[in-house]
């Protein structure tokens, strides 16, 4: 049995083959974990996870989508406490990728991302939620946002009890960085660009960090794994994922998936 952590099936991509990319999920023995980047996308994910046995739901909203419809915490809170089916907060965080100067500057921008961020992490302890965290940097200093996001993590009074938990989905960082999130109590996100030929970092990160510090995705319906690179992706593939980590750590693929998914059930309490 395998769980796909992250996928986006409320995403325009799967308006015509949704309830075939869910079979091909579910007959492969994957279950699946939607994560949202909206209140809109949070709502479809909820009412998509009540649909089927083996789906679940994250409530959130991506950094980048944060002006466009005001973010308000409560409609979230209200949301989550809907269904059993939510599981998680996610996915939220902080992204410089594509920042530029309009009717706010870029430092402001920053600081209405960490003000948002900190007030999901605040709804996640509320709720006693784990959070699906996103990270970008810039093209130029990839690692300062995830240096940010430790910081902000570990700052008083959000580590205090109960300390904040969850996963750092799609983990983009550098090796020291993995660690400290571990150290936080915090699972390292793999996706199919662990399988990249490019990903000789990442590799090496996966291939270091702790079986039991894992968890695994396709952040459908982007970056499919080798053999699909290019395709449209979809829960099915993550078992690519899996393969990759297994050949890197030079085990079996059974350990890798069977260790990633006692992670996911016990994170997310499934």
């Amino acid at each position: 049995m395998l769980i796909d952590s992250h996928a986006h099936l409320t995403f325009a991509e799967y308006e015509s083959d949704l309830g075939d990319v869910i079979k091909r999920s579910f007959a492969s023995d994957t279950q699946i974990i939607n994560a949202s980047n909206n209140f809109k996308t949070s709502v479809m994910a909820v009412e998509l996870a009540k649909k089927h046995e083996g789906m679940w739901a994250l409530v959130g909203c991506h950094p980048d989508d944060i002006y466009l419809e005001k973010v308000d915490i409560n409609k979230y809170r209200d949301l989550a406490n809907s269904s059993e089916k939510v599981v998680g907060i996610g996915e939220v965080g902080l992204d410089f990728f594509r920042l530029k100067d309009g009717e706010k500057s870029i430092e402001a921008i920053k600081k209405d991302q960490v003000k948002y961020f900190k007030e999901f992490i605040g709804l996640s302890k509320e709720l006693d939620l784990p959070l699906v965290l996103h990270c970008r940097g810039t093209k130029d200093d990839p690692y300062k946002a995830y240096d940010l996001m430790l910081e902000i993590l570990s700052s008083k009074p959000i580590a205090q009890s109960p300390k904040p938990r969850g996963v750092i989905h799609c983990f983009g960082g550098n090796l020291e960085q993995a660690k400290k999130f571990i150290d936080l109590g915090f699972y390292i996100g793999f996706t199919g660009i662990v399988t990249f030929k490019n990903a000789k970092e990442l590799q090496a990160i996966a291939k270091e960090i702790p079986l039991d510090k894992i968890l695994i995705e396709t952040d459908s319906p982007f970056l499919a794994p080798e053999p699909n690179r290019g395709k449209k992706n979809e829960p099915s593939y993550v078992k690519y994922v899996a393969q990759k980590i297994a050949d890197l750590k030079e085990v079996r693929v059974i350990e890798v998936e069977k260790a990633t998914y006692i992670n996911t059930v016990k994170l997310f309490n499934l």
